[in-house]
């Protein structure tokens, strides 16, 4: 598997490639459509900026938060893009079976060849009682237990090398390679590029001992970083996908053209955090209303503690903050997710930080 489908290009002064997670948000006065459309819109825009990489992360049962079909939401994206990486930020595996998430990813690369990302996670990206639906099964620990298992099982669906006498022998994950070994067929080489993700030592230590590539949850698990980190890159063994670590880190940053402004929608981030912690998820909400809320002294240590790890501010601000953190992990890669109330400030997040490390122009 060439290196260039996994580590990314540095341009203009950013310390090293810079990519996107998407959580589709959806804010108050807004709709799903809407924020599916801006998706589109940041993705042509960071494709043409030099961005690596986009991803859209799994997640159900938030009202504010539209993206529990990656897979569909990606499909929708290749359409509109041709050079930008495309993948799951990721797809948490216990909630689906290996075959189908196979199959889906197999669309997606036959859609989109030699550009698609595969990132696994073993957390249910929901409450428990939602969790149990989309499994059909109360027994939740099992299936984050058994991650290991199951993505073994992923990975020989989209290689299509069970053993003889195995019970999937004979069972093909199409499109797929036994396309390629079928009379008259041809298939690409290209398969996607299983990443694993994490927000604590766990996969960390998997994805060090298979040598798979690496992408912390920086954004919301910030304690946890140096250590997961320092974890991977001493338990990495060589492989054929990797010959040395690779790691990026998920970053929440948000720039705007108003330091008060970014102020603003740090502040309304943080109230949906809370709301989303106390069992309540909601829409994106509005600043004003957010400035309104009056935070209880648990609530507001909450607050503080949350927005400390949000990279915010000027341009020069958030750059700053990202080289910053970028020296202190040593992160091979950053990818930065914008949370904004407005579908408008967070393309304008982008573009300002594009700017300030000078990317290449649109």
């Amino acid at each position: 598997m060439p290196a260039d489908e996994i580590r990314g290009a540095v341009h203009g002064t950013a310390p090293v490639p810079l990519s996107v997670l998407d959580l589709v948000t959806v804010g108050a006065g807004s709709t799903a459509t809407d924020a599916l459309r801006t998706s589109v819109e940041l993705a042509r825009f960071t494709e043409a900026r030099g961005f690596h990489r986009y991803w859209v992360a799994e997640h159900h049962s938030m009202p504010g938060v539209a993206s529990s079909s990656p897979a569909v939401i990606l499909a929708n994206l290749a359409a509109h893009t041709d050079r930008i990486r495309l993948g799951s930020g990721g797809v948490m595996l216990p909630n689906h079976a290996p075959l189908v998430i196979a199959e889906q990813f197999g669309t997606l690369e036959a859609m989109a060849p030699g550009r698609i990302d595969l990132g696994l996670g073993r957390a249910p990206g929901t409450d428990g009682a939602t969790a149990a639906a989309l499994r059909r099964s109360d027994t939740l620990n099992e299936g984050a237990d058994d991650f290991p298992q199951q993505l073994a099982e992923l990975t020989r669906f989209l290689d299509d090398d069970f053993p003889d006498g195995h019970p999937y022998a004979r069972i093909h994950a199409i499109p797929g390679p036994v396309q390629g070994s079928t009379p008259g067929g041809t298939q690409s080489a290209h398969r996607p590029v299983i990443w694993l993700l994490g927000s604590s030592g766990f996969s960390a230590q998997l994805a060090g001992m298979l040598g798979l590539p690496f992408a912390f949850a920086h954004h919301f698990s910030a304690q946890n970083t140096v250590p997961a980190l320092d974890l991977y890159r001493e338990t990495f063994r060589p492989s054929e996908v990797l010959a040395e670590p690779y790691a990026l880190i998920g970053v929440s940053a948000l720039a705007t053209d108003d330091e008060a402004e970014a102020g603003r929608q740090v502040r309304a981030t943080a109230l949906n955090m809370l709301w989303l912690r106390m069992g309540r998820p909601g829409l994106f909400p509005d600043p004003e209303d957010a400035a309104r809320h009056e935070f209880s002294p648990m609530e507001e240590e909450f607050a503080s503690s949350f927005t400390r790890n949000i990279v915010h501010g000027t341009a020069d601000e958030v750059r700053s903050g990202l080289d910053d953190l970028q020296k202190r992990t040593g992160a091979d890669e950053l990818m930065l997710t914008s949370h904004a109330h407005r579908g408008e400030l967070r393309l304008r997040s982008y573009e300002l930080i594009a700017d300030a490390y000078g990317l290449p122009a649109a």
